[in-house]
């Protein structure tokens, strides 16, 4: 089981294109470094009636079939919204960072966090950089999203990576281990003005230091919900 996309894989100074299988997703919740800054995130979830969590971080699983890098995906009904996350995938033996957002329904949410991010499809960018090359200066990466909304497209997510753990204690965090086919979703930023639903959205991390950026976008297409 799980799914296979194809990736621009960035080291070493040279780029290739691979096909990799994801058969693990894991999304890493409450993941944030500074603890005001979680309890920010924490409290805007609460407003919205999603229950505080019991540990953090804590470590949802999904279907690695909800993985894509489509410019598109569909959801139940208006109440759903993108956040972005960087990204951690293992494959052959090495560690890969990539940007996706979580996609989550938030009506659903608020009864069943685990079902609500089981019900959306990951958007991730296609392209991943070799992990092991930005970890000296991972505090410097940013990751950003914007949304369009109301027919306007606004900065809904800035910031550091540093607001959240770093990727080897989040990694260290999850009991199954991490190996090959392993992709993990490693916390967000809490969003300018209040999480609310877009008919796109779009995200990416940067890396000032050696001057590259990834980036994605996706738009959304709500299905009517019968009865």
């Amino acid at each position: 089981m799980g799914t296979k996309l194809t990736f621009t894989l960035h080291a070493g100074g040279e780029s290739r294109t691979e096909t990799l299988a994801i058969r693990h997703a894991v999304i890493a919740g409450w993941t944030g470094r500074d603890k005001v800054a979680l309890e920010k995130h924490i409290v805007e979830l609460e407003e919205l009636g999603v229950a505080r969590p019991a540990s953090t971080p804590i470590y949802y699983r999904v279907a690695a079939a909800r993985f894509t890098t489509a410019g598109e995906i569909e959801s139940t009904g208006p109440e759903s919204s993108g956040e972005v996350e960087f990204m951690i995938l293992q494959a052959g033996g090495r560690r890969w960072l990539g940007v996706g957002s979580d996609h989550t329904d938030r009506k659903v949410e608020t009864y069943g966090i685990t079902v609500s991010k089981q019900m959306c499809d990951k958007p991730v960018a296609a392209d991943l950089w070799a992990l092991d090359e930005v970890l000296p200066h991972w505090d410097s990466l940013l990751i950003r999203s914007y949304a369009v909304i109301d027919g306007a497209r606004v900065l809904y997510q800035q910031g550091s990576v540093a607001a959240m753990l770093p990727p080897e204690e989040i990694i260290a965090g999850y009991e199954p281990g991490f190996s090959d086919g392993t992709a993990m979703f490693c916390g967000t930023l809490a969003a300018i003005g209040g999480i609310r639903p877009a008919a796109r959205f779009e995200f990416e991390i940067e890396d000032p230091v050696l001057g590259r950026i990834i980036r994605h976008g996706y738009d959304v297409t709500v299905l009517p919900v019968a009865g």
